[in-house]
C-alpha cells in the first residue's frame, strides 16, 4: 500500500487550490477552537465561505447572498442598513489573525479572509527556519590520548566553553520566548461599548419602543405613567392591515443601525410600538426609546429632565428646563415639510427612576432629527464629538444633550452637539 502523501506532495499536485481533504481538517480545527467555538455566528460565516469556495461557488460570495443563506435574511434586506455581514466578517478576520498568532498553530495549514472580500484564501505557512547548529563540543568522557598529557588549563577551557553554550543556547530560547510569545492582552472597550454598557451587560432582554406617526396620542396622559389607556375598539381587518407597520423610516433606520451594539454582545431584544409597550413591559429590562412626539413614552420619561419635549401654541419645542423663555429649538407645526432646514433632538442614556432600568433615547422634533441622533448611537466619530464635551466618568454618570442637524431636501446632516447635561 502507498505511504499517506506529504502536505508538500499534495500542493505539488494542486498548485492552484490546496487539496480539500487538507482545507476541511483545518477547518475543523478552527471551528472547535473557543475562538470559534463560543460563537454561533462567526464559525457559520466561516464554514459556509470556506465550504463554497471548496465547491467552486466562490464567485456567489456576496454580502447580500451571505445575509440570506447564514443568517436567514429575506432576500430583499437592506444590506446598508443591516450590516450583519460585514460586522461578523470583520470578527472573524480578527479571530483568525489571533489563532495563528499562537505559536502552538506554528505550521498549520493557513486559511485567511482578506479585507474587503469573503472568498477565503488557503496556504501552507511556511516552516521556520532551523537554527544553525551549534559545533559539537568534545565529550569529556573521552579520555585523551595517553601520549599527550593534557595541560590543566584545556579542562577549564572546555568547561567555559560548555557554559558558554549552555547561556547562549538559554538567552536564544529566552529571546525566542519573548518574541512569539507574547502577553496578549484585550483592547479596551471602545466608547460605543461603553455607552451601550448598561444595556448590554444586563440580564434581561432590551426594549427597542418606537413611535408611531399614525396614531393619535392622548395628550392628557403623556406624564401620566399610571394612566390606564383607553379600551381598543373592535377594528375591522382591512383597516388593520392597512395599518400595520406603520411607523416613521427614520425610526426604523435608527433601530436597525443601533441593534447591532446588542448583536455584537448576543443581547436579546425585541421591538414593540409605542402605544403597544406597557409601563409593566419597560420595567422588566433596558429600553431604547425612539422618536419623539409619536412616541408617548419619550415624552413621559424626557419630563423629568433637563431638555424634554413641549408642544404650544402651534410650535413644537425642544426646551431647557433651565432657561425657560429660551424657544430657539423650535419648529412650527404647519411649516410645509419641504421648507424644513433644520431639526433639534435629545440624545440620552440615563437610569430612570420611575422604571429602575437603563434607558437610552434618540429622538427628534421631526424624522431627520431622530435620524441625527441615531447617528451618535452607532458612529464612532459622533459619538466621541459627544463625550469630548463632557468631563472624566461618564460611564457611571446620566448623560443628555441636545443636537441641531442640517436638513436639505429631506435628509438629515452630521448631527452637531449644543448643549450638553451630566449628573
Amino acid at each position: 500500500m502507498a505511504s499517506p502523501k506529504s502536505v508538500q506532495d499534495l500542493v505539488a499536485q494542486t498548485p492552484t487550490q490546496l487539496d480539500p481533504i487538507l482545507v476541511r481538517a483545518q477547518l475543523d480545527r478552527l471551528l472547535i477552537h473557543p475562538l470559534f467555538a463560543n460563537s454561533k455566528r462567526y464559525p457559520a460565516l466561516l464554514a459556509y465561505v470556506v465550504e463554497q469556495t471548496l465547491l467552486g461557488n466562490s464567485a456567489d460570495l456576496k454580502e447580500r447572498s451571505i445575509g440570506i443563506e447564514v443568517f436567514g435574511r429575506a432576500p430583499t434586506y437592506d444590506a446598508n442598513a443591516d450590516p450583519v455581514v460585514r460586522i461578523t466578517a470583520g470578527e472573524v478576520r480578527k479571530r483568525l489573525s489571533q489563532y495563528y498568532y499562537d505559536p502552538a498553530h506554528a505550521g498549520e495549514l493557513v486559511v485567511e479572509l482578506p479585507i474587503g472580500s469573503y472568498i477565503p484564501l488557503f496556504r501552507i505557512s511556511e516552516a521556520p527556519e532551523a537554527a544553525e547548529p551549534l559545533p559539537v563540543l568534545p565529550d569529556a568522557a573521552i579520555p585523551p590520548a595517553a601520549s599527550e598529557p593534557q595541560p590543566a588549563h584545556s579542562h577549564l577551557r572546555g568547561w567555559l566553553l560548555g557554559s558558554a553554550a549552555t547561556l547562549v543556547a538559554a538567552a536564544i530560547g529566552g529571546g525566542l520566548g519573548m518574541r512569539y510569545r507574547p502577553e496578549v492582552l484585550p483592547p479596551p472597550p471602545s466608547n460605543i461599548e461603553r455607552f451601550w454598557e448598561p444595556v448590554t451587560s444586563s440580564a434581561t432582554p432590551a426594549t427597542f419602543c418606537l413611535g408611531e406617526p399614525a396614531k393619535n396620542i392622548d395628550s392628557a396622559s403623556i406624564y401620566d405613567y399610571d394612566a390606564t389607556p383607553p379600551k381598543p375598539q373592535p377594528e375591522q381587518l382591512y383597516v388593520r392591515l392597512h395599518y400595520s407597520g406603520n411607523l416613521a423610516l427614520a425610526d426604523v433606520i435608527t433601530l436597525t443601525r443601533t441593534v447591532a451594539a446588542l448583536e455584537s454582545h448576543h443581547k436579546p431584544f425585541h421591538v414593540v410600538p409605542a402605544s403597544e409597550a406597557t409601563y409593566s413591559q419597560l420595567r422588566d429590562g433596558p429600553v431604547i426609546l425612539i422618536g419623539a412626539f409619536d412616541n408617548i413614552w419619550t415624552l413621559r420619561v424626557t419630563q423629568k429632565l433637563r431638555f424634554g419635549f413641549e408642544s404650544k401654541d402651534g410650535v413644537a419645542l425642544l426646551v431647557d428646563r433651565k432657561s425657560p423663555t429660551s424657544t430657539a429649538w423650535a419648529t412650527a407645526w404647519d411649516l410645509p415639510y419641504e421648507k424644513l432646514s433644520r431639526d433639534y433632538a435629545i440624545v440620552a442614556r440615563i437610569h430612570d427612576a420611575t422604571t429602575g432600568q437603563p434607558v437610552i433615547i434618540a429622538a427628534g422634533i421631526s424624522e431627520e432629527g431622530t435620524e441625527a441622533a441615531g447617528e451618535i448611537l452607532y458612529n464612532p466619530v459622533y459619538l466621541d464629538s459627544l463625550l469630548a464635551k463632557v468631563p472624566p466618568g461618564w460611564e457611571h454618570k446620566n448623560l443628555e444633550a441636545v443636537i441641531e442637524t442640517q436638513v436639505i431636501q429631506g435628509h438629515s446632516g452630521p448631527p452637531n452637539v449644543l448643549a450638553v447635561e451630566m449628573w
